[in-house]
């Protein structure tokens, strides 16, 4: 059962630690491996987060040929002024997997980035929304342009957010 907090306690300051490994690691890493092979290792913890991962609390949970899902639980550190998940938290997390996804395409040496994306806010994420999963998938797979797609859901599939991407290929 949780705790209501009582005024005293809404005047006090919270801290949250955040700590992250260097990131050339990775940028190295995936320089050298296909796109696939570089996130599985993410993935598998054998290449560190990237910081943006450690900062917002999301991890990368599967990565297949042309898909990719990132999990997070949304938090008080989260919110903006009104008291929800503030809307940037929502699209770093569709963005990152809908990239992620046109990234498994990509043979070792290749990478991409977004040129673009649109995302559709649904309904609010609060703490009490509890576990959720951004799933993308690719659209199309060019070798220059890419597209993808990605649903922000809960465990029972309630969709709190959806987005396309439009991400630029390159050596």
């Amino acid at each position: 059962m949780r705790k209501e907090k009582n005024v005293d306690d809404r005047t006090k300051a919270r801290t949250r630690t955040v700590s992250w490994k260097d990131p050339v690691t990775s940028v190295e890493a995936a320089r050298k491996l296909s796109g696939l092979e570089h996130l599985r290792r993410i993935r598998d913890g054998m290449t560190p987060n990237p910081p943006i991962a450690e900062l917002l609390g999301f991890s990368l949970t599967k990565v297949e040929l042309g898909e990719a899902v990132f999990e997070f639980d949304p938090a008080e550190y989260h919110y903006n002024p009104v008291g929800t998940v503030h809307g940037g938290v929502a699209a770093t997390l569709l963005d990152s997997a809908m990239t992620c996804a046109v990234q498994t395409t990509c043979p070792a040496g290749t990478l991409c980035t977004t040129l673009e994306f649109k995302i559709n806010f649904v309904r609010p994420i609060v703490e009490k929304t509890g576990h959720l999963r951004a799933e993308a998938k690719l659209i199309h797979g060019g070798s220059r342009i890419a597209t993808a797609e990605a649903r922000l859901v809960d465990g029972d599939g309630k969709i709190y957010a959806h987005a396309t991407t439009t991400c630029l290929i390159f050596s």
